[in-house]
């Protein structure tokens, strides 16, 4: 019997509460459970309780057996020192707390406590997948609800310590994030060094010149330190040795680029050259996606291709096809998903503008849903997203719940844990 257990029957009243009685023998009835106090303290805040003919309000402490007060040492604790009831599911070593105790074993449902018992030990991909077909939609649709906004939040909190590093700068936060986006998963955080690198205004100083900003992103990437295989990447070197010398620039490490087993399309040189383009385009990304209310205004102004060198090579010094390398569909749907939308959220949240908000989610519930493994068994288990919005809610739940086994903060295993199974549980252990 865990805590955390005992922690969600005692707020959800999942025992019997008739006729309850102290170790004592005095009668109890719980008029409120509390809240639950996530910080130091007793488990419990603003509970009320009446103790034979006397209403009590304050604190209550849960235990899974009275000793654990003693080996806690909440007795020398003064915030434990006016609980008004210590909650135990076994009373093995009585008054230990000078308040009165309620013992729970035997009070709870056994039913509970089996099912319970076969999430947190099953060895299933996620604990509930054998009841998930009797899971309401309603159900379902509130928990994926729940999950992308929790996803999101996740995603604030970095952005915020992003924000606080460039001192309050929203355009600086966004020139970063872009930079990290560009790089997709293989390359995300060498694009995020450079971009640290390289600060906004000095890029913004150039913009009209493309050459410049192209000379001042592959020279931070570490990518001209080599004998010049062309012509195009000597111009490029001697424009980089003029700007770095007169912004005092570092380079960040070339070979923390990855290449291997990335398509041509793909490679962090043409990515660079892209992310260029955009710059070139605006340096005031923030700004205008602030402006930007449609989602297809999102993409145009995103959907960038490459300086002409870039269209007949993948690398410097080798030619290829002739081929236009436009930023394709897939890449700015994954940029809005993990990019725009969750900087557009947090600036919401930061002004208190639930339009803007709306707008996020919004923009998520227009896009294709990401494919991955998890998504995929998703779709086996008879769940299958229909866009970004569902598709990143069941990966926030995947991977923050079901593969912690957290069904107790989960609104599925909420209903599985509170509504009678008529199959047997044991045999899908």
């Amino acid at each position: 019997m865990s805590e955390e257990l005992l922690y969600y029957i005692w707020q959800h009243r999942l025992f019997n509460t008739t006729a309850l009685k102290s170790t004592e023998g005095e009668p109890i009835e719980l008029v409120s459970p509390g809240q639950r106090n996530y910080d130091s303290g007793p488990d419990f805040t603003n509970a009320r309780v009446r103790v034979g003919e006397t209403l009590w309000a304050g604190n209550i402490e849960i235990h899974q057996k009275s000793n654990d007060w003693l080996h806690h040492k909440h007795q020398y604790d003064p915030s434990f020192s006016n609980i008004i009831l210590h909650v135990v599911y076994e009373d093995d070593k009585p008054e230990v707390t000078g308040a009165p105790t309620l013992e729970l074993k035997g009070l709870i449902d056994e039913n509970l406590l089996s099912k319970y018992n076969y999430l947190l030990h099953n060895s299933q991909w996620i604990p509930c997948e054998k009841m998930l077909p009797e899971v309401d939609e309603l159900t379902f649709t509130l928990c994926q609800e729940r999950m992308v906004i929790e996803r999101l939040e996740q995603k604030t909190m970095a952005i915020e310590a992003l924000l606080k590093r460039n001192t309050g700068s929203w355009e600086e936060t966004m020139y970063q994030l872009t930079a990290r986006g560009f790089g997709l998963k293989v390359n995300r955080e060498p694009f995020e060094l450079l971009a640290c690198s390289l600060p906004l205004n000095t890029i913004a100083k150039q913009k009209q010149d493309l050459k410049c900003i192209e000379a001042l992103l592959f020279g931070q990437a570490g990518m001209l330190n080599e004998e010049p295989k062309d012509e195009y990447m000597a111009s490029l070197q001697r424009e980089y040795r003029y700007q770095q010398h007169k912004h005092q620039l570092r380079p960040t490490q070339g070979h923390s680029w990855k290449f291997l087993r990335l398509r041509p399309a793909s490679f962090p040189t043409v990515r660079i050259a892209q992310f260029a383009m955009l710059l070139h385009r605006s340096v005031h990304l923030f700004s205008k996606i602030l402006e930007t209310h449609k989602l297809s205004d999102v993409e145009a102004l995103f959907k960038v291709g490459t300086s002409a060198y870039w269209d007949t090579h993948y690398t410097f010094g080798k030619e290829s096809t002739k081929s236009t390398k436009e930023l394709g569909s897939t890449t700015l749907d994954l940029l809005v998903i993990n990019t725009i939308a969750p900087i557009l959220f947090t600036y919401a949240r930061h002004k208190g503008d639930e339009d803007l908000q709306e707008r996020a989610l919004s923009w998520l519930q227009q896009l294709k849903p990401e494919r991955n493994e998890i998504l995929n068994k998703w779709k086996q288990l008879g769940r299958k997203a229909e866009n970004a919005y569902e598709s990143q809610a069941l990966i926030q739940l995947k991977n923050e719940h079901c593969a912690h086994k957290k069904c107790l903060s989960c609104a599925i295993g909420n209903k599985i844990l509170k509504k009678p199974f008529a199959h047997n549980l044991e045999s899908n252990l």
